[in-house]
């Protein structure tokens, strides 16, 4: 790696295939491929890189502070890198998933990656239900905003831009939570730029289905971590988490975890053992009980994987 030093650095801003397209610290994107046969570069990565012709050549791919990915028994697909804020958008209505929100979560805290939750359509009576379905996380201290992004776009923006503010945010939606609306409001010309990085990369016959790269404002750079950007995930139906054992799971939910000292057994799974602090905590009503659900079945979809692994 050494080596590979005195090679300028540059941020991968999009990704198809083995091409990704990168943004030198003066604002220039380029296409670029590694060298080899495969593509380890994620969108957010910083790669060292050197000119070949009007194209770039990656040369080494910089230290991650995290990686935010998911894992079915097929695949496992990587969202961005070097995030500073995953930003959940959720809506009564449609009514979000409580399963995808809880894998949403589990894998941020995987990653280290703090989570902030957006109510969104907060003008629609099916808000209080949401807010309801919400208070076992609120509980647990995660942060949620309320808004309306289409009624009060304004007030939208005002609430939001402290908190994107010097953060690299990868926003996270599923179909009809107003994910595309917020992009939309807060980056006008993500539409163009997404269209731009589809050309570049001849991509545009087929649906770019990587995270795109957008700066709030004009002044911030690719390298000097300066200014705020929002990170377009790709929608998804599944949100798999092959990764994870399922004897980290309780590890890794905060409302399960506070409860883990209190268990006899050390390595108790939280299902059936005497003595179990989490059992104990969710008779008192102290866990929820939708929450311990979604773990149980969680444990028994990682236990699975794993028979077949």
């Amino acid at each position: 790696m050494a080596a590979h030093q005195a090679l300028d650095l540059a941020l991968v801003v999009g990704a198809h295939g083995r091409h990704v397209v990168i943004e030198t610290p003066e604002g220039r994107r380029l296409i670029a491929h590694p060298r080899g046969k495969k593509s380890q570069c994620v969108v957010g990565d910083k790669v060292r890189w050197q000119i070949a012709g009007d194209e770039g050549v990656i040369e080494a791919l910089e230290p991650r502070r995290n990686v935010l990915m998911r894992q079915d028994e097929w695949r496992f697909k990587t969202f961005a890198a070097n995030i500073d804020l995953l930003l959940v958008v959720l809506a009564g209505e449609p009514v979000f998933s409580e399963s995808q929100l809880t894998r949403a979560l589990i894998a941020a805290e995987d990653a280290g990656i703090p989570v902030l939750l957006l109510l969104n359509k907060t003008d629609l009576p099916c808000a209080t239900a949401a807010r309801e379905r919400l208070r076992p996380y609120t509980a647990m201290g995660l942060p949620v905003l309320e808004t309306a992004l289409k009624t009060a776009p304004d007030a939208a923006r005002e609430l939001l831009t402290p908190h994107l503010a010097g953060r690299a945010t990868l926003v996270l939606g599923a179909s009809g939570m107003g994910k595309s609306t917020l992009i939309n409001l807060m980056v006008p010309q993500a539409l163009a730029e997404t269209q731009e990085i589809s050309l570049a990369l001849n991509s545009g016959k087929h649906t770019t289905t990587t995270t795109s790269w957008y700066w709030l404002d004009s002044v911030a750079r690719a390298t000097n971590g300066s200014g705020a950007a929002l990170l377009d995930s790709p929608g998804f139906q599944e949100f798999g988490l092959m990764h994870i054992t399922p004897q980290r799971l309780a590890d890794l939910m905060p409302d399960l975890h506070a409860h883990l000292g209190d268990c006899r057994f050390y390595n108790c799974s939280h299902r059936h053992e005497p003595g179990c602090g989490v059992r104990a905590a969710l008779e008192r009503g102290e866990i929820n009980s939708s929450r311990y659900r979604l773990y149980e079945g969680l444990w028994d979809e990682l236990e699975a994987g794993q028979r077949k692994g």
